[in-house]
């Protein structure tokens, strides 16, 4: 059953737990983006390689294949808060220790460096949002997402736009040193305003062990899977369309300034996309809309094949990135297929995927570009994200199946779902 109760943002950031969440994880992101972009330059200047450049900010997205899948059931067993501070503070250590160090080391120590911290990255990830799901029910909570969503694309805009200026008037050691701080607070701001909550009792034996069997319960329901697959493919192929808006600008001889114009589409459409639909449509149509948004949406990047204007290539990839508002009306329905006792596993999951994707998306687009050419390439994102749309539509969205049809995952050996006091 959908629950039609229409909630408002100003009621979701009314709830304390949230409220803090939200705004550290605002911090810590654009911290994030500064430390990427102020390392790149580094990077850079020491070696002049595009290559290693492009890496360093790539590196961060196929390591949390590891965290997602052995570590993720940590966000279950230990208790959130120190779990989500921990998290900020190696942010922070990290940033303080590149900075300190990245010009009497070895490039590939510092990706080192990058890469062992994202390995965490979806444990903290899973513990932030099994939070969430806890503090906020019914529309409150997808809207509590949608926001979640809209800061993470707004802070990697400020943190890359004022992360340049930084750069620029500071130095790269300096504004990793900044980052570093931003995380710290975060880091202490998390550690004063959440409550102190208990984990989900664990049940015997490590971690690791949990996790992977976990991992694989959930990949084997049926329903699950296609909910992790339904958020996971779209964003691979817009991601790896955004990749190639460079070379497509050079080809279509628009330069690097409205490239830059064109690839900033993206990111104010999934902010745009997020608030609109979140506040305009009620939550039984969203749920209802998922394929068609993401086809229609998602589909006009094919356009860029053809020689279009600097304007129409601006407006589709406002297109694109608005197309992750579809997301909408899949968070309540993977919340509802999720036995209480393994969300923050499942969120860290479901992250996991979603990173990684978006960094093989580019790849595979990339090397297609290079064999046949940037329009096919553009063409085939295109399709691809509409052939999920389709996909989502043909199989009836994430299914029907009774829940005496649907293995547990875990329900049968874990305990119940810890509550959050005071929410």
């Amino acid at each position: 059953m959908i629950e039609t109760a229409r909630a408002t943002y100003r009621d979701v950031m009314r709830e304390p737990v949230f409220r803090t969440l939200f705004l550290t994880r605002t911090l810590g992101t654009g911290a994030s983006s500064l430390r990427i972009l102020a390392l790149s330059v580094l990077v850079f200047d020491r070696t002049g390689s595009p290559i290693l450049t492009a890496l360093t900010f790539a590196i961060g997205f196929v390591p949390q294949v590891v965290g997602g899948t052995l570590l993720g059931a940590v966000a279950d067993r230990v208790p959130p808060r120190p779990l989500i501070a921990i998290g900020f503070l190696l942010d922070a250590l990290a940033a303080a220790a590149l900075a300190l160090l990245a010009l009497s080391v070895p490039v590939g120590a510092s990706l080192t460096l990058l890469a062992a911290v994202a390995v965490f990255a979806p444990v903290f990830s899973g513990a932030s949002q099994r939070l969430i799901a806890e503090a906020l029910t019914g529309d409150a909570y997808v809207l509590g997402r949608s926001l979640s969503s809209v800061a993470s694309g707004g802070a990697q805009l400020l943190g890359l736009a004022f992360g340049g200026a930084v750069v620029a008037a500071a130095g790269p050691r300096w504004a990793l040193l900044a980052a570093g701080g931003c995380s710290l607070i975060a880091a202490a701001w998390v550690r004063l305003s959440l409550p102190a909550l208990a984990a989900v009792p664990a049940v015997p034996g490590s971690a690791v062990g949990q996790s992977w069997h976990t991992t694989r319960l959930l990949l084997a329901d049926r329903t699950v899977r296609r909910l992790l697959l339904v958020q996971w493919l779209p964003g691979a192929f817009i991601a790896g369309a955004e990749a190639l808006i460079v070379p497509y600008a050079a080809d279509r001889g628009h330069g690097s300034a409205l490239a830059g114009a064109i690839l900033a589409c993206a990111p104010v459409g999934m902010v745009a996309g997020n608030l609109v639909y979140g506040r305009l449509v009620r939550p039984q149509a969203r749920e209802r809309l998922v394929a068609a948004v993401i086809t229609g949406l998602g589909a006009p990047l094919a356009l860029l094949a053809a020689p279009v204007s600097a304007a129409t290539a601006m407006v589709v990839m406002f297109l694109a990135g608005a197309a992750f508002c579809y997301s909408l009306g899949v968070q309540r329905p993977f919340l509802d297929a999720l036995a209480p006792a393994v969300r923050g596993q499942a969120f860290a999951l479901q992250f996991t995927g979603l990173m990684t994707l978006q960094g093989v998306g580019p790849l595979l687009l990339g090397v297609l570009a290079e064999e046949v050419s940037v329009g096919v390439a553009m063409a085939a994102a295109g399709a691809g994200a509409a052939a999920v749309g389709l996909w989502w539509w043909s199989v009836g969205g994430a299914g029907t199946d009774r829940p005496s049809e649907r293995p547990s995952v875990g329900r049968r050996r874990m305990a119940p779902r810890s509550t959050v006091s005071g929410a």
